[in-house]
């Protein structure tokens, strides 16, 4: 049930509690709606009022949702707030504007609600995704309404706008297309996947947008939609919600969020994005971020699920990126779109993720005389992953706050992202590396140069890398973040008699001479021990029988030693 309360300096109730079964209620509703703002704000009277809704029908609170839609800007709120913490009430906050009072965020934080921006820039469909957001994420899965598209375009030159969106089996129930404009209403043509064009679009000017239902549910593939302006300067949205096609069979969903709601500058921040079925990990999708700043300034990245840069595990469904482009204090808001196509794919649960770590090496079969090597790391077998058919989504990530940001031209203050996936082979006399390339700044750009060294002793590689002999990197050229880094190399003298093992190590250097973390630790073997021939010998004078069975594991460097066929005789 939906309610509505207008506030200023007061409160005025516009709409008692109505269920929404049909358009007439959904009318009703838009009638009520203010189409100006005026006077000042009085927070805690809008929510009182809102409380008082709540109880005609509800004696209880407790449980109710309350989406506050304002600026923010009222230093009185912090008067009720202890109010609205003992209620039990929910309070999503949709900010639209830079300076809200603390008071009002900490209402959303504290009763579990949310806490959205919506800027002026008509183009980015703020508002818009911020309700989508909200209206998603209070409902049992298959009855959640999903964000299929969210595109927005400021016409000048060019008075088309030109589309498609793709919907997947796993939705189509009631599908549902919007599209607004600032100043006339726009020609808009859509077809299914069939090439049907869709022709009965409601059209509402005294609101400025155009609206259409699919009955039933709408057919899976490519809908094609094109729009014309009737003016230069106009401005033009798309949104397309749909839900589950069947309720035993999970929809594909996107959940987006930033690492932390405030920060200060300069500490980085993460972006991520977790897309599953149910509860299988969809991997390949592209999967892009859009951070928007108060002044409407956008910042793009890639989320990728390399197992790189930000990302911790590779191919688990959870995109990562950092963000440090700050471009001024306030508040920023984030939107993730994923799209799946044809390297999109779904992993099996049949097949966990095995997160121990690999111990390359070799063992000793005990009384056989012989030594056989570990087995070699498990490759992830084609049938452990499902191909998917393509889909879209949109979701909103909510909003975040940052400040300290300098009004100055800033220093470069980050460096390359620690590299964690160099892995080494032995070819021959040479080794050869791989690693995922990290950026000038974390997992953006390109960084300078790569300082590779080696080592017989892992410990003295970890412990004093600076002083570990460097391997001549004059040819290698660092590629931009993100991509597959390739090395080989002939190992010169390891000062260690003993040794049976190169430990090879990067730290990545940019253009600032800014250094990075030292990398995880690879390791080579120099070669492969032979068995003793006659087991006798190594029986000790005092009558023990010892196998000596070591692990070195790199990366986390630890040193087990293990004991077996111990007899000890007193």
């Amino acid at each position: 049930m939906v309610g509505m309360v207008h506030f200023d300096s007061t409160a005025y109730k516009k709409s008692s509690l109505i269920q929404i079964i049909s358009s007439n209620e959904r009318n009703k509703l838009l009638e009520s709606l203010p189409t100006a703002a005026s006077g000042g704000t009085s927070i805690c009277a809008g929510i009182k009022s809102a409380f008082q809704v709540i109880r005609e029908i509800y004696p209880q609170i407790d449980g109710s949702e309350i989406v506050l839609l304002t600026d923010g800007e009222d230093n009185s709120a912090g008067s009720c707030l202890d109010e609205v913490k003992q209620s039990g009430a929910i309070i999503h906050f949709i900010a639209l504007g830079p300076s809200a009072d603390q008071a009002v965020i900490e209402m959303s934080t504290t009763t579990g609600g949310s806490h959205l921006f919506a800027t002026d820039e008509a183009a980015n469909n703020g508002l818009i995704d911020a309700f989508s957001a909200l209206v998603s994420g209070n409902a049992d899965l298959s009855q959640q309404s999903l964000q299929l598209e969210s595109k927005g375009l400021t016409l000048n030159n060019n008075l088309w706008m030109n589309g498609t969106v793709i919907i997947d089996s796993t939705v189509g129930k009631d599908t549902f297309f919007l599209v607004t404009w600032n100043g006339q209403p726009p020609s808009i043509s859509l077809w299914d996947p069939n090439g049907t064009r869709m022709e009965s679009f409601t059209v509402d000017t005294s609101f400025k947008m155009a609206y259409l239902s699919i009955p039933g549910t709408a057919k899976v593939g490519v809908w094609t939609y094109s729009l014309q302006a009737k003016q230069n300067s106009e401005i033009l949205t798309i949104t397309v919600n749909s839900r589950a096609a069947n309720p035993s069979v999970p929809p594909i969903t996107v959940n987006a969020k930033m690492n932390k709601d405030t920060n200060s500058f300069p500490s980085p921040m993460i972006v991520y994005a977790e897309i599953l079925q149910g509860f299988v990990p969809i991997l390949g999708a592209n999967v892009t971020a859009f951070i928007e700043s108060n002044s409407g300034k956008t910042e793009v990245l890639q989320l990728l699920d390399n197992g790189a840069g930000a990302d911790s595990f590779k191919n688990d469904g959870v995109y990562s990126r950092y963000f440090t482009a700050y471009s001024e204090n306030g508040r920023y808001s984030l939107k993730v779109r994923a799209h799946g196509g044809t390297n999109a794919a779904t992993r099996s649960l049949r097949r966990p993720l095995n997160r121990a770590a690999y111990i390359p090496g070799w063992v000793e079969i005990s009384n056989a005389g012989k030594i056989e090597g570990n087995p070699s790391r498990p490759e992830i077998d084609a049938d452990t992953q499902t191909p998917l058919e393509s889909f879209s989504r949109t979701a909103s990530g909510g909003a975040f706050v940052v400040s300290n940001v300098s009004n100055l031209p800033l220093p470069d203050l980050y460096p390359p992202s620690q590299i964690t996936d160099l892995e080494a082979t032995r070819d021959g006399d040479n080794i050869s590396l791989t690693w995922t390339a990290p950026g000038d700044d974390f997992d953006v750009g390109k960084a300078q140069q790569y300082i590779i060294r080696i080592s017989g002793s892992l410990l003295d590689l970890r412990d004093n890398f600076d002083d570990a002999l460097q391997v001549n990197t004059t040819d290698l050229l660092p590629k931009e973040a993100n991509s597959e880094e390739t090395f080989a190399f002939t190992p010169g003298h390891i000062s260690e008699g003993n040794a049976t093992h190169i430990f090879i190590a990067i730290q990545s250097v940019d253009k600032s001479n800014l250094a990075s973390k030292v990398s995880n630790i690879a390791q080579v073997a120099l070669f492969i021990p032979e068995a003793d021939s006659s087991p006798e010998e190594n029986s000790t004078g005092s009558g023990a029988n010892v196998s000596p069975f070591v692990l070195l594991v790199s990366g986390s460097v630890a040193i087990v030693s293990i004991i077996s066929s111990a007899t000890i005789f007193y």
